[in-house]
């Protein structure tokens, strides 16, 4: 047996119909005509980035002091995560002084906004898949 066959099927039969109703366009049962797509946004699927996005999604903007506190993450780990997040223009980070301290102000980018739209709707899709079942 070919090995990406046997990949498949240590993942078991319901993560392929999973797979399979995600990249296909919705249809009549009430949801979205529009195509889900076919793979996660890896980088926004790691736990700290998605923290990241979805905080911003929530609030006008976060310092980087908040984002740490709120994702319990230490400064080194938030920094490699949203230098990823900012590269990709999924975030936008503005640095200025609150008197003699440096501020790293956060707020998330059109891109990000519609990346995380497209990753939600793509993990409905799994989700909806999987209940079916």
């Amino acid at each position: 047996m070919a090995k990406s066959s046997l990949a498949r099927q240590d993942r078991g039969p319901h993560a392929r119909d999973a797979e399979t109703a995600a990249a296909a366009p919705n249809t009549a049962r009430g949801a979205s005509r529009e195509a889900v797509a076919t793979h996660l946004d890896r980088l926004i699927h790691e736990r700290i980035r998605l923290g990241i996005v979805s905080a911003l999604a929530v609030n006008r903007s976060l310092t980087f002091n908040e984002l740490k506190a709120l994702l319990k993450t230490t400064d080194g780990n938030l920094s490699v995560h949203a230098r990823k997040l900012e590269e990709a223009d999924y975030i936008a980070c503005t640095k200025s002084f609150d008197g003699r301290l440096p501020k790293t102000e956060y707020r998330l980018a059109p891109a990000g906004r519609r990346a995380l739209e497209r990753y939600l709707n793509h993990m409905e899709a799994l989700i909806r898949a999987t209940r079916e079942r």
